[in-house]
């Protein structure tokens, strides 16, 4: 499969951006404000909504402002946490509406500020569509720990979330590090909804970091394509839905546990370094 056969149209990011926040509100308007967030532990109801409303806000800035450094996106102030309930409800029903208006608006392929690339418009779309959506799950499962509310996720967004989190999220590294994959340790990730597949190595971040330290941090390494013709023999497999996949990169709850095959050790060390905490998104 080659790489970025999962993106959508901007469109369609579009209005699963309206829709999932609209879904996360409507959720949580009828949720207590200090119940616990399960997937984001020591948050409540409130504290998500807050969230929501503040990241929503500051991809907003960016992009109706034209914002293209990192000095103007630090300069951003972060957005007031209303203290009425009814308040931060609407706000953040307003926020998705101006956010999808920035976005609707803009190229796609116009520079932006973003903490990784491609540094574009684009880039905020497909993101903030992905974030909608999980925090949508976070939502339902607040307001029904046991998930008879949980509402299914989109087959083509999940497994373009399933890229996103592969090649963008765990594809980061840091400035003093080299990655060095580990050869002959591949293990194909499919999506078996879908068809997308992904060819995932097991690697190593090696360098010396900005202490002196000398690190060897595991990570992956993720192919360009996957051609999946015979040409290319993973001695693994790491297979289910394209939404167990991508609520297991994002560590939020699975409908079913994924088929392992193959060299089960490896996959399952691949299993742990993608089950490592995510990279802060800033």
């Amino acid at each position: 499969m080659l790489a970025d056969t999962t993106r959508l149209d901007d469109a369609t990011y579009l209005r699963h951006l309206n829709a999932d926040s609209h879904r996360l509100v409507e959720v949580l308007a009828q949720t207590d404000p200090r119940a616990a967030v399960p997937t984001c532990p020591g948050w409540t109801a409130d504290d998500l909504l807050a969230h929501v409303l503040d990241t929503q806000s500051r991809w907003r800035q960016v992009v109706a402002d034209a914002v293209t450094t990192p000095q103007g996106a630090d300069a951003i102030a972060p957005t007031p946490r209303p203290t009425s309930r009814d308040d931060l409800l609407d706000a953040v029903r307003t926020e998705t509406d101006r956010l999808a208006q920035a976005l609707a608006a803009a190229p796609a392929h116009e520079p932006r500020w973003a903490w990784s690339a491609p540094r574009t418009v684009g880039f905020v779309t497909r993101r903030s569509a992905h974030d909608a959506c999980l925090h949508r799950l976070d939502a339902e499962l607040t307001a029904a720990p046991d998930g008879t509310l949980r509402s299914p996720i989109d087959d083509a967004l999940a497994a373009d979330g399933v890229d996103e989190a592969l090649r963008v999220l765990r594809g980061r590294r840091p400035t003093w590090a080299t990655l060095r994959p580990e050869a002959g340790r591949t293990v194909r990730v499919v999506a078996t909804d879908t068809g997308s597949t992904w060819l995932v190595t097991l690697a190593q971040l090696l360098g010396t970091d900005e202490r002196g330290e000398q690190r060897a941090d595991p990570a992956i390494y993720v192919a360009g394509d996957d051609p999946v013709d015979g040409t290319v023999r993973p001695v693994g497999i790491l297979s289910a839905t394209a939404e167990d996949l991508y609520c297991r990169l994002w560590h939020r709850p699975v409908m079913s546990e994924p088929h392992r095959a193959g060299d089960l050790p490896l996959v399952a060390e691949i299993e742990g370094v993608l089950a490592l905490p995510l990279p802060a998104l800033r």
